[in-house]
């Protein structure tokens, strides 16, 4: 809140009077100085999640008022349903509509390239979404390619266009979220949506084969999931949208004439996780990994699954990097770029008309690539570069906790009144770090 100038009982007194609990009040918080603005708090999609607030602890509070971007698409609530049927405790769905796709695209392109050669099938994979006979449930979809019938697939995270020839979604859906009473509040969500449809692949695929022909199944599919790790609290509805395509799709009959094997694996939110996990899947003949759940840790393990011959279709990587990666044809995503993104949150930020915004992410491909996205939306936007402050940090290592006090500091001195925390679960060291350096956190 804004602390009236003059003494320290006044400022108490005017606590009192305004019944605010977000001021300095309290001998054991820290002074605000004088005519310090407050700051609004923005995320993105590695914390704009309910699951999120938990990770501050006796602190949650302090994210009410927060508010950022995420891919998102109006999710139909009878996909929710299924999804808590396979997950009664989800409280976030992000990510999961991507997830259920990269694992239905796969079998789909699968069964159109008639063998588990992870090369053919990925051959296949652009072609399963552009310039064929639309269908629109992953039954119906398997009985066309079956019949050796080109199909146009959408569903939950694909509806208006399919994937460029980079093979990324060529539009996207973003959602506004609210943090309220320690809680994304879906009554103030608002849904834009970003790309353009001219951007499908018009390319065409190998001619697709009937059942029957190539080499027998079973595929086999390996996550690469972030079940541990600083992203740890976005798995959940990852793992529920994989576990919900894969029941429908072996419902439907499976691929290939028979069902389609699922071995789990951990991405750990670590290079050095996800690498062991990757040996694991390409010795046990798994043919598609879908992850990496953090775009750092998917350019990491690219190499290794690419130099393997193997597949790498990830629901929830946003590094706009990604696109042009080498990647020898194997890399895929169902999550949309953050050039996109960059977009959707600079409006979002721009809406509040702050006069000095700090950019904070976590020091990797991700973190920096979406604040290189903001900075620039922000600047085309006419915000001149003295209004604004890039901070970095590097990943905690397991077990830690980012130490974010200097850059608390700096944002202090600064006098941001906006501040972006590009970063998983470990931005809520960051928060912290704000409210104890002084920073009057708007709620």
């Amino acid at each position: 809140m804004l602390v009236s100038r003059g003494s320290r009982a006044k400022a108490l007194v005017a606590c009192a009077t305004l019944l605010l609990a977000t001021s300095a009040c309290g001998d054991d918080k820290p002074e605000e100085e004088p005519g310090a603005a407050q700051v609004r708090l923005y995320g993105t999609d590695g914390n704009m999640l309910n699951s999120f607030p938990a990770e501050l602890k006796d602190r949650a509070d302090l994210v009410d008022g927060m508010k950022g971007t995420t891919p998102l698409t109006p999710l139909p609530d009878d996909f929710k349903k299924r999804l808590l049927s396979v997950d009664p405790d989800l409280t976030d769905f992000l990510y999961s509509a991507e997830a259920y796709d990269a694992v239905a695209i796969s079998a789909l392109a699968t069964q159109l390239a008639g063998t588990t050669e992870p090369r053919a099938i990925a051959r296949q994979i652009v072609g399963v979404t552009n310039n064929g006979q639309r269908c629109e449930t992953v039954a119906l979809c398997l009985r066309l390619a079956r019949e050796g019938r080109d199909i146009e697939y959408r569903s939950v995270s694909l509806t208006r266009a399919g994937f460029t020839d980079a093979g990324e979604p060529a539009t996207a859906s973003y959602a506004t979220l609210h943090f309220d009473g320690e809680k994304i509040n879906d009554g103030k969500t608002e849904f834009v949506g970003a790309g353009d449809e001219s951007g499908a692949s018009t390319k065409s695929p190998p001619k697709p084969r009937k059942q029957g022909g190539g080499k027998a199944g079973p595929l086999i599919l390996g996550g690469l999931l972030p079940q541990t790790g600083d992203l740890a609290l976005a798995n959940p509805p990852l793992a529920a949208g994989v576990a919900l395509a894969l029941r429908d799709v072996n419902a439907a009959g499976g691929v290939l004439g028979k069902p389609v094997t699922w071995i789990p694996g951990d991405d750990g939110t670590n290079p050095a996780i996800a690498k062991a996990t990757v040996a694991r899947h390409v010795a046990a003949g798994v043919q598609v990994i879908i992850g990496a759940g953090a775009s750092g840790i998917s350019r990491e393990v690219l190499p290794q699954v690419a130099a393997a011959g193997r597949v790498l279709f990830s629901p929830s990587n946003t590094d706009a990097g990604l696109t042009s990666v080498d990647d020898k044809g194997l890399y895929f995503r169902t999550a949309p770029p953050d050039s996109l993104q960059g977009r959707a949150l600079a409006d979002v930020i721009l809406r509040d008309g702050p006069h000095k915004i700090a950019l904070v992410a976590r020091k990797d491909s991700y973190g920096e690539g979406l604040q290189e996205s903001v900075r620039a939306q922000l600047e085309g936007a006419g915000i001149g570069a003295d209004q604004m402050k890039l901070v970095t940090y590097e990943p905690p290592a397991k077990g830690k906790t980012v130490d974010f006090a200097a850059g608390a500091a700096e944002i202090k001195s600064f006098r941001a009144d906006a501040v972006l925390l590009i970063g998983f679960g470990e931005s809520a060291a960051v928060i912290s770090a704000l409210a104890d350096a002084g920073v009057p956190i708007r709620h």
